[in-house]
């Protein structure tokens, strides 16, 4: 197992929200236990914010301690975590983990951090404060859906995976244009990207998607409802009550969170209650609208090994797929 560690250096684990990554990461590093020691990789932009736990399905403590995870609660909610950061950290816990001789295993939903980490980091425009000023100012004119559609005008093909409402890759995408004269996908072509140094691509990556997304859409509101009965609107309340934290910053904007910001802020404009069936409402459909866009970027992976993870079986089929994986890295 040790030559097959050292010929593949790393396994990932991705799959849209709620298809049961942590669980089965976490019975995975069980079933592997007895030939090498695994440790956690978190790929998640959201699970890197200290004081975000419910909203983000945080592994629990005991998850935690029972398999070493990393690049989680890294980062204050108002500071700010990037796809080079995470390729910078990321890179340095796969060579770490390695040498203690154990098996780094990459486990997320943030498809942009694993095309990042697998395909290398362009050479995209800096951020420029003056030209994102300008486009918040037409933002709050106009509103983020008439910037989404200006945006599929000049770059289609980002406009195609972004929502409407995606104020911070939106703005993104528009900042690029007007600074390289370029759409932020031509960026993104495998001529100007790096080659893959972790062998995840290769046979490494596996996917849990869903044969029937119904199955999806009812653990999605299904883990909505346990996030509100087990303290989410309290854990929102707490966040805003930091000066340090507003409406805008990336960790606000997260699903979840920025409809229930939203719903705070509504009740304090009207002095009413919460409306708390449409936060529900909101939350749930904008969590369905996240897990579409992950699985989009999934299918664009043509070398991943898909595991249907809603047909029994779930388990051993990953499990089975991983240790064929080991087997073939072996010399």
């Amino acid at each position: 197992m040790a030559s097959a560690i050292e010929a593949l250096p790393c396994l990932a684990l991705a799959g849209p929200t709620a298809s049961g990554k942590t669980g089965a990461a976490l019975q995975l590093a069980e079933r592997l236990a007895g030939r090498v020691a695994v440790e956690i990789v978190s790929v998640d932009s959201a699970l890197v914010y200290r004081g975000m736990d419910i909203g983000t399905a945080k592994p629990t403590p005991a998850e935690r301690a029972a398999v070493p995870h990393h690049l989680i609660d890294i980062r204050e909610p108002w500071e700010p975590y990037s796809a080079a950061a995470f390729v910078h950290d990321a890179t340095r816990l796969i060579a770490e983990i390695r040498a203690r001789g154990a098996l780094p295993l990459l486990v997320g939903g943030t498809m942009l951090y694993f095309k990042a980490l697998t395909d290398g980091l362009d050479a995209m425009p800096a951020a420029d404060p003056a030209v994102r000023g300008r486009i918040e100012a037409r933002a709050a004119q106009l509103g983020w859906p008439a910037l989404h559609a200006e945006l599929a005008r000049v770059d289609p093909a980002t406009a195609a995976r972004l929502a409407p409402a995606d104020s911070q890759r939106i703005q993104r995408a528009l900042e690029v244009w007007e600074l390289s004269g370029q759409p932020l996908s031509a960026f993104h072509t495998p001529e100007k990207r790096a080659g893959n140094p972790y062998g995840i691509s290769a046979g490494g990556l596996f996917s849990l998607e869903p044969d029937e997304r119904g199955w999806l859409h009812a653990r999605i509101a299904a883990r909505f409802d346990a996030m509100l009965e087990h303290g989410f609107l309290a854990e929102v309340q707490r966040l805003r009550a930091d000066p340090r934290l507003h409406a805008d910053l990336p960790s606000m904007r997260c699903v979840g969170y920025r409809q229930a910001w939203q719903a705070f802020d509504a009740q304090a404009a009207s002095g009413g209650p919460l409306d708390l069936a449409g936060l529900r409402e909101r939350g749930i459909a904008a969590t369905r609208q996240l897990a579409k866009r992950q699985i989009t970027w999934l299918r664009g992976m043509p070398a991943r090994q898909r595991i249907a993870c809603d047909q029994p079986g779930m388990q051993c089929a990953l499990e089975a797929a991983v240790l064929a994986r080991l087997a073939q890295a072996a010399p």
